[in-house]
Order: C-alpha cells, then sequence, then structure tokens
C-alpha cells in the first residue's frame, strides 16, 4: 500500500510538473514509450522464464535433477541438519537451491515457497534456524548462470550478455557465505 501511495505521488508531481513547465506532451511520449519498452522486456524476461523453467522440467523428469538433488545433498545437509531428516522437504530445497544456480529467480520462488512451507510445519509459530537459512540462502543465492540478468542486458542490446560472469560469481559466493556466516552467528546469539 505505501508503495501505490509513492508511486502514484511521483506520478501525479511528475504530470503536475510537466503541465507547469509546458512539457505535458514530452512527458505523454516518454509513457508511451516506456511502457511499449516495459512490454518488450517483459516479454523477452518471460521467454527466458519458458525456456529454463522447461529445462528445469527436463532435468527432473530424465532423473538429472534426482542426480544432483544427491550430488548437492551432502552440503545441503550440513546448512539444514534439522530438515536433513525428511527427505521431501530436502528435495525441494535441493530444487530451489539448483534453480537459483541457474539464475531464475522467478522459477525459484515457488520451489522456495514450497520447500519453507515444509520447514515451517515444524516450528511452533516461530522462524526455525533452518528457515531462517532458506531465506538467507534463497535471497544471496550464488547464481552460476545470471539468465535473467543476461536477458535484461541482451534485450537492452549488450553485444556480449555473460561477460559479467566473473562480476557476479564473486558477488553471489560473497553474498552467501556472508549470509550463511550472519545466520550462523545469530541463531548461536538468541539461542544462548
Amino acid at each position: 500500500m505505501t508503495m501505490t501511495v509513492i508511486w502514484t505521488g511521483m506520478i501525479v508531481v511528475s504530470i503536475l510538473c510537466a503541465l507547469a513547465t509546458g512539457r505535458g506532451p514530452e512527458v505523454a511520449a516518454a509513457a508511451v514509450e516506456g511502457t511499449s519498452a516495459a512490454v518488450q522486456l517483459a516479454l523477452s524476461i518471460a521467454g527466458m522464464l519458458c525456456l529454463w523453467t522447461g529445462v528445469m522440467e527436463v532435468m527432473r523428469q530424465s532423473g538429472l535433477a534426482d542426480k544432483l538433488s544427491r550430488l548437492l545433498f551432502p552440503l545441503l545437509c550440513r546448512l539444514f541438519p534439522q530438515a536433513a531428516k525428511d527427505r521431501d522437504t530436502m528435495d525441494s530445497i535441493s530444487a530451489n537451491v539448483s534453480a537459483n544456480l541457474l539464475g531464475l529467480g522467478s522459477a525459484a520462488t515457488p520451489l522456495g515457497l514450497e520447500a519453507a512451507r515444509r520447514l515451517s510445519r515444524r516450528s511452533q509459530g516461530a522462524a526455525s534456524d533452518d528457515l531462517c537459512m532458506l531465506v538467507v540462502c534463497n535471497t544471496a543465492s550464488i547464481q552460476l548462470i545470471p539468465t535473467t540478468v543476461a536477458t535484461v542486458r541482451a534485450a537492452e542490446g549488450c553485444a556480449a550478455p555473460f561477460d559479467i560472469l566473473p562480476a557476479v560469481w564473486l558477488a553471489s559466493t560473497l553474498s552467501v557465505g556472508v549470509g550463511i556466516l550472519a545466520c550462523r552467528i545469530f541463531a548461536k546469539v538468541w539461542r544462548d
């Protein structure tokens, strides 16, 4: 609700300033151009999401997702020790992590919500350490292939949309590392 008020206020103030300075037609033209660009960008991102969601479904049906889940299982068991006993929860977490590795934040969201729903069943009205860790890992997520960012860069005319890979790998690895460390520290502080 607050964001609606802020955005509406900004639009109203912009229109009033444009009218006061005699630039109404320029603002109207910019609004039409902006909406056209937004629709084009949304369609290119939707296409990318369809492609990678399809890839994830092929991975799931071919058994590759299960193999990836088994590969990630030892690491995820250390990060989520309370959930390690529940295979379905670990599969949901693994699918979420896999989607995030592919840079599919939007496709990872439903998987993350399912994992969070499963983790919240164990807690009594408060977020468990595993649930907090899931939120941190999902938010900071390591991205091996930043597909969404690359799609936006390609849609804007970038000749090499994946030339940002080293920076993305470094930034996402550091953010996940700091997030996991903070999660562990806060879990110990609140337990003591």
